[in-house]
């Protein structure tokens, strides 16, 4: 006979088991009304989230867009002033090459007024006189010293303006460099998007680098940069036009200069020529007069030698009558008139011989007068040779080097236009 088998286990009551149905089934919507408010708030989020991140990112790429404009418009600020500096550094730099050029281009007149002061002291005698033109010549000196020290003082001065360029320069660059490489850096982070193969999580990127300024900071220095090379460009623009001032008043002060100086001279020659005209006369009378005084003393003692010979004669006759015999020597009228003749002889040739003298001294007077003026226009020949060379050298200032040929020779003190007195002065000295 078959019996029944069964496992012994624990027994539920029914009601355990409703009351586990019910739970389960309690619990079941519970978890699932908690899960639909996890998943409702979840989507809440994922589309506030994904708004918020959207908009964030579009408005940080408004930003970098905006900061690559306001970078880029400073750039090209930068870029135009630095264009405006390189065009006033190559301006100045010019400028004080020309004001170089003046400079060494006073070499030339310093040299030829001191040439011809040089010269002027080979005059001789009274010629060696301190005249307008040798005050003048002084004068010129004086001018061409101040001329000098005056471009010498706007060289220096546009030199240190150049180093204050350069040093602005120097600046801008690097600003302007800066600006550069920002802008690349902000146009690769404006390029950038979600499927950039390059972006990756980094390490504290929100830190503030060491170094970092403001944005009001950023503006000031680029500003002050701006600033500081437009008050150098002015500056270097004031000093251009006071140098090219100071180049056309020096030049006007040496050109008036000269025109004095020559004046001068042209007007000592003609003072010269005037006086050795006046010389070349007195020697030309005075040569006359030595000649007629010459043929007076000669006919002075032709006179004399004859009153000798009536004297002898007068003598000889007297002395003859001595010899008369007895009552035969008497004091008759032949005696009388022999006596006063000898007197009358003897009295024209002591007269005779004191204008002869006088003659003979005023002779010797004139010999010496005359080697006087022969020696003063000798003197006079020389310092308008002497002049005329210096008018000569002078014509190196207003003809160009190649075409200035000298005509007077400095050995031969020859000349191929000279005033007409020094022609004969020339012939004669030869």
């Amino acid at each position: 006979m078959t019996t029944l088998s069964f496992k012994p286990s624990q027994r539920f009551r029914l009601p355990d088991w409703h009351t586990n149905s019910y739970l389960l089934s309690t619990n079941a919507e519970r978890q699932r009304d908690a899960s639909h408010q996890i998943r409702q708030e979840a989507r809440v989020l994922r589309n506030e989230t994904n708004n918020q991140t959207i908009w964030d990112e579009h408005d940080n790429r408004t930003r970098l867009s905006d900061r690559v404009d306001t970078v880029n418009r400073w750039k090209e600020m930068l870029d135009k002033c630095l264009t405006d500096l390189d065009a006033e550094i190559d301006n100045l730099t010019q400028m004080k090459e020309s004001a170089e050029q003046n400079l060494q281009a006073k070499n030339l007149p310093l040299d030829v007024a001191i040439e011809c002061l040089t010269l002027r002291d080979s005059r001789r005698d009274i010629d060696v006189v301190k005249d307008p033109v040798e005050e003048e010549l002084h004068k010129e000196v004086e001018v061409i010293e101040a001329t000098r020290k005056a471009l010498q003082q706007k060289i220096s001065q546009a030199f240190e303006q150049l180093c204050l360029l350069q040093e602005v320069r120097q600046q801008l660059n690097t600003d302007h460099r800066g600006k550069m490489e920002t802008l690349e850096i902000d146009r690769g982070c404006l390029s950038l998007n979600l499927n950039s193969p390059n972006i990756s999580l980094k390490v504290n990127p929100t830190r503030v680098p060491n170094g970092s300024t403001t944005l009001q900071q950023w503006d000031e220095i680029s500003q002050y940069n701006k600033s500081h090379a437009e008050a150098e460009m002015k500056a270097a623009i004031e000093l251009r036009e006071a140098i090219t001032l100071t180049i056309a008043q020096t030049n006007n002060q040496l050109e008036a200069q000269r025109v004095a100086t020559e004046f001068a001279f042209r007007k000592r020659l003609r003072e010269m020529e005037n006086a050795y005209s006046e010389l070349k006369w007195q020697e030309k009378n005075t040569l006359e007069e030595i000649a007629e005084m010459q043929e007076d003393i000669r006919r002075l003692e032709e006179d004399l030698h004859r009153k000798l010979m009536n004297l002898k004669l007068a003598h000889t006759r007297l002395e003859s009558r001595t010899y008369r015999p007895n009552a035969e020597l008497c004091q008759d009228q032949a005696q009388y008139g022999l006596t006063d003749e000898v007197h009358q002889l003897e009295a024209t040739i002591t007269v005779l011989k004191q204008k002869l003298a006088q003659a003979q001294d005023a002779l010797d007077a004139l010999y010496k007068h005359l080697a006087r003026l022969q020696a003063d226009i000798a003197c006079k020949t020389n310092s308008m040779l002497l002049d005329t060379k210096c008018m000569d050298t002078r014509r190196k200032l207003t003809l160009p080097a190649e075409k200035f040929v000298p005509e007077v020779d400095t050995f031969t003190r020859t000349t191929n236009r000279t005033l007409s007195p020094l022609k004969s002065c020339q012939l004669e000295l030869a």
